[in-house]
């Protein structure tokens, strides 16, 4: 379903604030980064506010997604996953700007980020369980880049064998990327919180070898 199509879409796009509407832009210089060094050879870059013009690239994204809820088994019964999923439309004023950012995050990195998917945060009930990416977590280092658009919401880090979590508030265009170790030795959630405004995670993966399908709701940010 589009989500121009859906009423409830129109209501998430006047939620989100009046600034950022101006034409979608990116650090390309990537001036404003900074590196996070974790345990295990673990790391996390963070940029603030990398891409200006986020809330007209959220609702380019909301109004030209295929957007899908997805079902999952938990405890021998199919439950909902909280949130939505889609991949990017091929053609139109996103596209292009989804091209731009992950050539320049393909140059930075030194690596091709082939796979570009979406997940919608409607609101704050919509989360994503503390997890490591399907493939990537059997890798012994593996690149994820992931740009916020739309309000933050929060994104916590922990290791995996246990310790204390590293918080961050992530939204308004900035740029997470995860690599080294991370998605082996730490997993990653976004919690629910008890009000928050919609949000879209945008994901660049590599390829893998033996990857599933891209639309996987377990491999979310």
């Amino acid at each position: 379903m589009s989500a121009a199509d859906d009423p409830d879409a129109i209501c998430l796009a006047r939620q989100i604030p009046l600034f950022g509407h101006e034409v979608p832009q990116f650090d390309a210089s990537f001036s404003t980064l900074e590196r996070i060094d974790l345990a295990d050879d673990a790391w996390v870059d963070v940029a603030r506010g990398w891409l200006s013009g986020h809330a007209r690239l959220f609702e380019l994204l909301l109004h030209g997604t295929r957007w899908r809820a997805d079902d999952r088994v938990m405890y021998e019964r199919q439950v909902e996953v909280p949130r939505l999923h889609g991949r990017p439309a091929a053609r139109g004023p996103a596209a292009e700007t989804l091209r731009a950012v992950r050539s320049a995050l393909d140059a930075r990195y030194a690596t091709d980020f082939e796979r570009v998917t979406l997940a919608l945060y409607r609101d704050g009930r919509d989360s994503v369980a503390f997890h490591g990416d399907y493939v990537a977590r059997r890798m012994q280092e593996a690149l994820v880049a992931t740009v916020s658009v739309g309000a933050p919401r929060r994104f916590l880090l922990r290791p995996t064998r246990g310790g204390a979590s590293l918080g961050l508030t992530l939204g308004w265009g900035d740029l997470l990327v995860m690599g080294g170790s991370c998605q082996r030795t730490y997993q990653h959630a976004v919690p629910k919180a008890a009000r928050a405004a919609p949000r879209i995670a945008i994901m660049f993966r590599p390829v893998w070898p033996d990857d599933g399908s891209d639309m996987a709701p377990r491999a979310d940010r």
